[in-house]
């Protein structure tokens, strides 16, 4: 069966997608207040980063593309992709370590960041749903999001995951010549 115009896959991310997560990634860098990092990545000074996130275990990487639309074959019935292009990436959810120390090891922090042209098509809500059942059988007891103030959609999205808000660090980070807010929020998995 086809798959339709505008179906998302989410699947584990892998090296062959670290060019594209930190293009998204310094898109937010340079436009936005939802990252505290200042400088954009190259892919290299990424790479540790994307490594920190294996393809089992409490600390996940997931990405969302468009599907790869397939064709049945008319001679032998197998499905084939069609074109060669590499479908677009719309998001990424992680969810990283909390803190380094080891009695933090049963809590992540989880994030999601979407392509600008994917905003509003549910795509965060497809790689939050692909990640909490993911993490459903690690030994994962809290998930904590920090929300940089104001963000009404991540606020929304966390909100209907069951995330509560737990307390808000105020202007604890300064980037384009202002300080900013962070709430943070808490959810639990166990």
């Amino acid at each position: 069966m086809p798959v339709e115009p505008g179906e998302v896959q989410v699947r584990a991310g892998t090296e062959r997608d670290l060019q594209a997560l930190t293009d998204l990634y310094n898109h937010y860098i340079r436009e936005t207040c939802v990252t505290f990092d200042t400088e954009p990545f190259t892919a290299e000074r990424r790479r540790p980063w994307l490594l920190s996130h294996p393809q089992d275990g409490p600390h996940r990487l997931l990405v969302a593309q468009e599907a790869t639309k397939r064709e049945k074959n008319p001679h032998n019935g197998s499905a084939t992709p069609v074109g060669s292009a590499t479908p677009a990436l719309l998001g990424y959810a992680t969810s990283s370590a909390f803190r380094p120390k080891a009695a933090y090891a049963p809590s992540v922090e989880v994030t999601v960041y979407c392509a600008p042209h994917a905003a509003g098509r549910g795509v965060g809500t497809q790689l939050y749903e692909a990640l909490f059942a993911a993490l459903a059988d690690e030994d994962v007891h809290r998930a904590y999001a920090g929300i940089t103030q104001p963000n009404e959609a991540s606020t929304r999205l966390h909100t209907r995951f069951g995330f509560r808000h737990i307390g808000t660090f105020t202007e604890v980070g300064r980037k384009f010549d202002r300080y900013w807010d962070v709430a943070w929020y808490q959810k639990d998995l166990r």
